[in-house]
């Protein structure tokens, strides 16, 4: 019996991590659509997706779901501080700087 219940928590365990996982990338997805539309509109025809991804990868959990929750109430003069922000953190530099804007 006590086999049975251990094997159901595991189970009951590894779904809500799975969960988790599965929300966390549709919120990263949502993330990173914003902050690519953003940052699109200052530099139209430029691929900024390495950018894009260096703002995500250096975003905390917080930041993440505002910037998700911006592409349900739409982009707005907080969406580009929070971006320029994030952007602005040494990580974030040195990330774009490594990655970023190929060709300029």
């Amino acid at each position: 019996m006590r086999i049975l219940i251990f094997g159901f928590l595991l189970v009951s365990l590894a779904a809500c991590d799975v969960a988790k996982s599965v929300a966390d990338d549709a919120a990263r997805s949502q993330a990173r659509k914003v902050v690519n539309a953003t940052l699109a509109e200052k530099a139209p025809g430029v691929d900024l997706s390495p950018v894009t991804d260096c703002v995500i990868n250096n975003a905390s959990s917080k930041e993440i779901l505002k910037l998700a929750s911006m592409a349900v109430t739409g982009v707005d003069q907080d969406t580009a501080d929070l971006i320029l922000e994030i952007s602005s953190r040494p990580e974030t530099v040195r990330c774009i700087a490594q990655n970023g804007l190929p060709g300029l």
